[in-house]
């Protein structure tokens, strides 16, 4: 029967190995003392231990607001006058120093609250009968393209030019708006002839005025400044032009956000006097675009070659 192992022996003497001992101090061949508690600097006495501090309860977050349905929204039927107030009263704080550089007949205004703002209001060919409403200063002879308005100077520019390429004719018997259309020429244009012998036609002259106004706004309107744009899109030899989607594209280059877009459905129906076949949805909706004078964090225009997403693949 196997005897149980005994205990190890020391190497080379016979004899039992003894228990390691405590641990001795280096060089002292004495026991090495547990350490003490350290003590406070230049005291000589026990630091205490520090007393663990209560983390702070953490705020709980309160929503705000209250519900309602009574909110701006983007698309609606109706005039130009109550949409617009709503824009105003969203997009300018009141008593803002406001350019109207397309005043017409102040139809914009009628709905805006008296002595709100302090309005610049001007054309380049005021209608006689335009009287100014309270805190308005008007000024006839001033073209949009060429303001009299020092640099940096304004808070809020509305810009509201013939949007229809039918407006802008080299003969005054071509312009759009002849017979029984005669008041919508007269609110809408001033019955002139317009436009250089050798400058753009048809759609792209519409264009080309809303980009050299555009120049001049950004130019008037102090950093932050905002922009208040009404276009409508046109078909134009047979072809679809998106006028909205060419002034929110062409604006940015200039350093302005598109920052809200308003579509303004028109109560009634439109006429046509004499349809063929048609091959284009009539269009019975315009915009208000909103614009703010600082770059823009994503442009709108994109590329969706295959060329420009490989030039975005690291």
């Amino acid at each position: 029967m196997a005897r149980p192992a005994g205990p190890a022996l020391a190497s080379g003497t016979g004899r039992k190995r003894k228990p390691a001992g405590p641990a001795l101090a280096s060089g002292t061949g004495r026991k090495r003392k547990p350490a003490e508690p350290a003590l406070a600097s230049g005291t000589g006495r026990k630091r205490k231990p520090a007393t663990p501090v209560a983390a702070e309860p953490r705020a709980r977050r309160t929503q705000g607001g209250v519900a309602t349905a009574d909110v701006v929204v983007s698309a609606r039927v109706g005039d130009n006058a109550e949409l617009f107030a709503q824009i105003l009263a969203l997009h300018v704080p009141r008593g803002s120093l406001v350019a109207d550089v397309t005043f017409g007949l102040g139809a914009f205004w009628k709905k805006v609250p008296a002595g709100a703002y302090r309005v610049l209001a001007s054309d380049i060919a005021l209608k006689p009968e335009v009287r100014a409403p309270e805190g308005f200063a008007l000024q006839t002879g001033v073209d949009c393209r060429a303001l009299p308005h020092k640099d940096a100077s304004l808070d809020a520019l509305v810009l509201d030019p013939p949007y229809m390429e039918g407006m802008y004719r080299r003969e005054v018997e071509h312009l759009a708006g002849s017979g029984t259309h005669a008041a919508f020429r007269r609110a809408y244009s001033q019955s002139a002839a317009t436009g250089d012998a050798d400058g753009p036609r048809w759609h792209d002259a519409v264009v080309d005025l809303y980009a050299r106004a555009g120049r001049e706004a950004y130019r008037v309107l102090r950093p932050g400044g905002v922009l208040i744009v009404k276009c409508q899109d046109e078909v134009s030899a047979n072809t679809q032009r998106l006028t909205h989607v060419e002034l929110i594209t062409g604006y940015e280059s200039l350093g302005l956000y598109c920052k809200d877009l308003f579509v303004l459905v028109r109560a009634n129906s439109p006429a046509i006097s004499r349809l063929k076949t048609q091959v284009h949805a009539r269009k019975n909706h315009s915009y208000f675009l909103v614009f703010v004078k600082r770059r823009a964090r994503h442009l709108s225009a994109r590329s969706f070659t295959a060329s420009a997403a490989a030039s975005r693949v690291p």
